[in-house]
């Protein structure tokens, strides 16, 4: 039993461990600008929220992603882009997230995973423009400053949602398709 429930943490792991490779070689995009927030890491806060059963993981794995990202485009593009103001808005998004995917995915289907990133990506709007809006030099710290902040956050929002929920099909996709080969992934008392 206890090797079963290794397998399934491997391949857990082994999906966002896909989703960190693919967000460290980001920044050597061309596009890099357009490509930076159509990444994976909040199909990563919902998988984990939803595959993970031990709570530690589930929260833990997504904000490592998220530091281990920051720190590589800390150092390949600065400081100030990795860790921008308000920055940790952003981490508390992401835990928001795998909050909303353990509430909203009882049982993996496609309306549960989409309502559960939608609600996520909504959440991270708020959150992380908050961040970026309060005590902003840019933005008046007036409700219609905030506001405007929100507005000016869309295209990138749009963005993290696509990325949301693409990464998110590649991600639940495969992982149920591997649970259908090999059963003893799909454990109930399962480890991970």
């Amino acid at each position: 039993m206890e090797r079963k429930s290794n397998a399934r943490l491997l391949v857990l792991l082994t999906f966002v461990a896909f989703i960190i490779g693919l967000r460290m070689v980001a920044p050597l995009s061309p596009d890099f600008k357009w490509f930076a927030n159509f990444s994976g890491v909040g199909a990563v806060a919902i998988f984990s929220g939803s595959y993970f059963k031990n709570r530690f993981s589930a929260y833990v794995l997504p904000m490592l992603v998220l530091l281990l990202s920051d720190l590589g485009l800390a150092m390949t593009m600065g400081v100030n882009y990795g860790f921008y103001q308000g920055w940790y808005y952003t981490y508390i998004a992401f835990a928001l997230m795998v909050l909303s995917a353990q509430l909203l995915v009882n049982k993996v289907t496609v309306t549960n995973v989409f309502a559960a990133s939608l609600v996520g990506v909504f959440i991270h709007w708020i959150i992380s423009d908050f961040g970026v809006w309060y005590g902003s030099t840019y933005y008046p710290q007036t409700l219609a400053g905030f506001w405007t902040c929100l507005v000016a956050a869309i295209p990138f929002e749009l963005n993290f949602l696509y990325g949301t929920l693409i990464y998110s099909v590649i991600m639940f996709a495969g992982f149920e398709a591997l649970k259908s080969k090999f059963p003893s992934l799909a454990l109930r008392t399962a480890i991970a």
